[in-house]
């Protein structure tokens, strides 16, 4: 029997609302961005993402059933995103969710942040397991293993700064705005990789750490500005880029291999980072790995991966009551 599941996304700034059948087609999605308030404080700011999440939670909602044509009597279950990310915002999300499923007898079901980047794949295709899932955005940067839906073994992680917060800082060394990664994503195909900088962990752990990376190239534009010697920012880009890309590459294969798997799965908005896409898929096709990397529009945050993954955390029975809060750091599990 169809499983409709309603989801609701907003754990950063992104207010989102999403329907999606049985965990791999999307009914209607309505995504209502803040990028543009927030590009002026070259950031997101905590406090004015939770109040305008207060402000459209309601009409986003509202839309999303009525692009899909439906009613809340359709619905089978509300999935909410409970954490990682910002708290005020988190807490939007959860107290409309919470009433939802209060009001109309629904299910609440709870769902990772990461869990809802890594199903959004499911959205393209059914998941092959055994599996491993590079997860790649302003927070994380993690390898994850799965051998069944909703097992999730973590294999490494970032250290310190994550691939997309290293993005938004070198971006703004060099003067591009926030958001950093479609920037700098963008000036790298105009440039060559012509500055030396170091390679970050560079060991024969899954762990990533991009500090060292980020302060090699504040480093370099500095002394550049003092002895008057002018940055071409595209081949800064393009230099900082491709080390992002070689250490995100020699990690996941050595991940594969090592584990003897062959289906890799990308997520996270930084997997909409086209030099990204353009390397895994020259490496999974000379590896013979099978990829799947979502559409743009599901890299970045979005409610129909929190759908998509609270069908199958439905599935194995992960249902809250009202006494769910939200998170503001939590392991995925």
């Amino acid at each position: 029997m169809d499983k409709y599941i309603l989801g609701i996304e907003s754990s950063c700034d992104e207010t989102s609302c999403a329907i999606v059948k049985n965990g791999c087609e999307e009914i209607a999605t309505v995504v209502l961005s803040q990028i543009d308030i927030h590009t002026d404080f070259g950031g997101v700011v905590p406090e004015i993402a939770s109040r305008h999440h207060v402000k459209n939670i309601t009409m986003v909602i509202e839309q999303t059933l009525k692009k899909a044509n439906m009613n809340m009597t359709d619905i089978d279950a509300i999935a909410i995103t409970y954490g990682p990310g910002l708290i005020g915002s988190l807490l939007v999300g959860l107290e409309a969710a919470k009433t939802l499923s209060y009001i109309y007898q629904k299910p609440l079901i709870p769902v990772h942040h990461i869990a809802g980047h890594i199903y959004a794949n499911s959205l393209v295709r059914p998941l092959q397991f055994p599996l491993i899932a590079l997860v790649v955005s302003g927070g994380h940067t993690d390898l994850i293993k799965m051998d069944s839906h909703y097992s999730f073994e973590k294999l490494g992680g970032t250290l310190d700064d994550a691939v997309g917060e290293c993005y938004d800082k070198v971006a703004r060394v060099l003067g591009l705005g926030y958001p950093g990664g479609p920037k700098i994503d963008k000036l790298a195909k105009q440039g060559n990789n012509t500055y030396s900088l170091p390679t970050p962990l560079n060991d024969d752990s899954y762990n990533f750490s991009y500090s060292g990376l980020k302060s090699a190239v504040i480093n370099l534009n500095h002394k550049e500005q003092q002895r008057k010697q002018k940055i071409i920012k595209a081949d800064l880009a393009a230099s900082f880029q491709q080390v992002v890309i070689d250490s995100l590459i020699k990690k996941t294969k050595r991940a594969l291999k090592n584990n003897d798997i062959h289906h890799l799965i990308i997520a996270g908005g930084v997997a909409a980072n086209e030099g990204l896409r353009e390397a895994l898929t020259i490496m999974c096709e000379q590896e013979n790995i099978d990829l799947s990397i979502p559409p743009i529009k599901f890299c970045t945050d979005n409610a129909a991966m929190i759908a998509a993954a609270g069908y199958f955390a439905y599935q194995k029975g992960r249902v809250a009551d009202l006494a769910l809060n939200s998170k503001s750091s939590d392991y995925l599990h």
